[in-house]
């Protein structure tokens, strides 16, 4: 995991550095400029002969820009800069960084900001456009010729990069203030910042790479953070070892309590996302009528049909059979297309309480607890809840969709501390909430994902994860960044408008080998 910091957090690990560590302000900013190069190659190969316009405001954050500018000029890309502020305006690092960028690439590669026709003109050219004009420090909305220069790079259209982070959005909130830049890709220094993640910043930053410009890590874990981002080798650290004297038996026996007519898909979904996730065995308790059905879609997990209502969901009483399944399983994961017929609503809160052992709920066995979150407290093991923003806002009392939304971090804070559960918020950027008040954020995932079934591939997934032995935390985050990262996967192969839930699970391997 790595800390998620605010603006006033960043500072106070900048000044620390400089003033304790006596790491001088312009090697930090020598740092961050190599980095943000080091990423363009990345993405762009040989940056010579490219065409970058970079535009510098007065701040540390134009200095990071200069500097950038200078180390582009050494690669033989063509460089344009467009300064914002006078030298005389410019912060005291800035200002050394703007006079070693005339020095080296000469004063005719700095251009003062006079228009923004200039500013279109430059950029039409341009095969890149690098964004350096605020940074975290902002707090009022963009106006002037800032306002200008920020619409004018996102009229261009061309590829977009955001120093620290894209200028106008907020460095805690995420909110635009007044307009902000669209970026494809955030290069940002240190820790990242929360806007990142959150809100309008999410849509605006693009992907987002962390660049180190050595901050002591000493410093970073005195800073009183409960907020964090999943890392590869966080996941890649709790993921069990497979030794050569394994059996099926090693990985867990992972029950789903899944199913109705029309939704066995779902049940389906779960049962070989919990396989492909490396549960040894899967077993669905499903309504005996929709029991062939389900057969008929799974190859390697078992089945266990239950007493049924004349619906086709789980009947009442299913509950003692229910509960020697549970008993029977190494991990549970109830709610995929159960319904939310009025029998199987009262089986399934009778069920919830007397859970004994790690357990994954979701779908309609959340939208049994609307109204009764209560019931979770009765829990012998804290389970984990995975809700979209609507299940959310059933679940808490007086919330909305939109209120669950605009504070989805407090939100999942707040229910996961007073219920004492494990709360997955699910969405872009999903928030995972621990019952003491830490915070994991993945950030992986795209908008392809936005699809029917893939909060069942998720939630077998958590199911498969649990029956291996992970505690609930670590499954409950491992399970989040490998969906996200298969999903990533499957947008690369099949794009994202025509992803569906069963691409992902095919990437699930995939995920699990790329961290090795």
């Amino acid at each position: 995991m790595m800390k998620i910091v605010t603006a006033a957090q960043m500072q106070a690990l900048d000044h620390r550095t400089i003033k304790e560590a006596g790491v001088p302000g312009t090697t930090l900013m020598e740092r961050a400029g190599a980095g943000v190069v080091a990423c363009l190659e990345q993405q762009l190969g040989s940056l010579r002969g490219k065409t970058i316009t970079i535009l510098c405001g007065k701040g540390n954050n134009g200095g990071d820009g200069f500097v950038v500018a200078r180390l582009l000029h050494q690669q033989r890309a063509k460089v344009r800069v467009l300064a914002l502020a006078p030298l005389p305006e410019l912060s005291r690092d800035a200002a050394t960084m703007h006079r070693q960028l005339a020095r080296a690439a000469g004063k005719t590669v700095i251009k003062p900001f006079t228009s923004a026709s200039l500013v279109q003109t430059l950029l039409h050219d341009s095969d890149v456009v690098i964004d350096a004009l605020l940074g975290t420090g902002l707090s009022s909305d963009v106006t002037g010729r800032y306002g200008d220069a920020i619409d004018s790079i996102n009229q261009a259209h061309r590829l977009t990069v955001g120093i620290d982070l894209p200028s106008g959005i907020h460095a805690d909130t995420g909110a635009v203030l007044g307009r902000a830049v669209m970026a494809d890709l955030t290069v940002t220094f240190g820790l990242p910042k929360l806007g990142l993640f959150q809100n309008e910043g999410i849509d605006h930053a693009g992907h987002v790479e962390i660049i180190d410009i050595g901050i002591p890590p000493a410093y970073v874990d005195a800073m009183d953070s409960r907020i964090n981002v999943m890392t590869a080798p966080f996941v890649r650290s709790v993921l069990p070892t497979r030794r050569l004297s394994s059996h099926k038996g090693t990985f867990g026996h992972a029950g789903i309590i899944a199913g109705s007519i029309g939704k066995t898909g779902a049940a389906a979904m779960a049962a070989k996302a919990a396989l492909r996730v490396g549960a040894g065995l899967v077993t669905v308790a499903i309504p005996a009528s929709v029991n062939d059905v389900l057969e008929a879609k799974l190859l390697e997990a078992m089945t266990m049909p239950m007493p049924d209502t004349k619906a086709h969901t789980f009947s009442r009483t299913a509950l003692d059979r229910l509960k020697a399944f549970i008993t029977a399983r190494t991990a549970v994961a109830i709610g995929p297309g159960l319904s939310t017929h009025p029998e199987t609503v009262e089986l399934i809160q009778a069920l919830i309480k007397q859970l004994d052992r790690p357990a994954v709920l979701d779908a309609d066995a959340l939208n049994a607890l609307a109204g009764r979150a209560t019931r979770l407290t009765e829990c012998k093991i804290p389970p984990i809840l995975t809700p979209h923003p609507g299940e959310m806002a059933r679940l808490e009392t007086d919330a909305t969709v939109q209120s669950v939304n605009a504070d989805r971090i407090g939100t999942a804070t707040r229910f996961a501390r007073e219920r004492g559960v494990y709360l997955v918020l699910k969405g872009a950027r999903t928030v995972i909430a621990r019952p003491d008040g830490l915070i994991a954020i993945c950030p992986t995932g795209n908008p392809g994902m936005a699809t029917a079934g893939t909060g069942d591939v998720l939630t077998g997934m958590m199911a498969g994860l649990l029956a291996q032995g992970l505690t609930s935390w670590d499954a409950a985050c491992a399970a989040t960044y490998l969906h996200s990262l298969a999903g990533d996967f499957a947008a690369s192969v099949n794009g994202q408008a025509g992803m569906i839930a069963g691409d992902v699970i095919e990437q699930i391997p995939h995920a699990l080998n790329t961290l090795g």
